[in-house]
């Protein structure tokens, strides 16, 4: 991928596109023990994109409800969501919003602001586009898929435990994933 514009992109249309939740994942992983990786994701959340002439002068902004982190474990997701993790009573959200969109070599990158527990950071996702589809309702849809890696440390989640063989029970870098498919809202 070269280049990024109306003309190399099957099907693109402007206007604004909304997340469809039931083909939308936005989850996590982080070191665990020093030897695994505990994963989670959050159930309720939205996003919105706004699709302009130009794909690079497009918008994304993605707002996550905190309180709904899910690992499969309810004592881990009530621990995170207190002061020792996310402080979910003082920051419920997770908010993105992007700055630009732009093509390196074969890498599409989403730049943006990232606030979690009321730090905001730049951050850059390294995506794809997945393309532009009709379903069998008639709606245009179209996908794509990005992850990035933070510091929990710089948004303030420092939280930790030392080990007794050496280490951390959990490590500083997060990564997060999302796989998304938006739908095209009528004018």
């Amino acid at each position: 991928m070269t280049t990024l514009t109306a003309d190399t992109i099957p099907g693109y249309r402007t206007g604004t596109w909304t997340v469809d939740h039931a083909h939308t994942e936005i989850g996590f992983s982080v070191r665990h023990l020093a030897i695994s990786k505990v994963k989670g994701v959050f159930e309720s959340f939205d996003a919105t994109v706004i699709a302009a002439e130009n794909p690079l002068e497009s918008s994304v902004t993605v707002t996550v409800d905190m309180a709904s982190i899910n690992t499969k474990n309810a004592d881990r997701d009530a621990h995170l969501r207190t002061n020792d993790f996310f402080a979910i009573d003082e920051y419920p959200t997770l908010t993105f919003v992007s700055t630009g969109l732009r093509v390196e070599g074969d890498a599409l990158l989403l730049d943006g602001e990232l606030t979690l527990r009321g730090v905001t950071k730049p951050v850059t996702l390294t995506g794809e586009f997945g393309g532009i589809a009709t379903d069998p309702y008639g709606n245009v849809k179209a996908a794509a898929s990005g992850s990035t890696v933070i510091s929990r440390s710089e948004f303030g989640v420092n939280w930790n435990a030392a080990l007794e063989t050496g280490g951390f029970l959990l490590g500083d870098d997060v990564t997060i994933t999302i796989d998304a498919q938006f739908a095209l809202q009528a004018d």
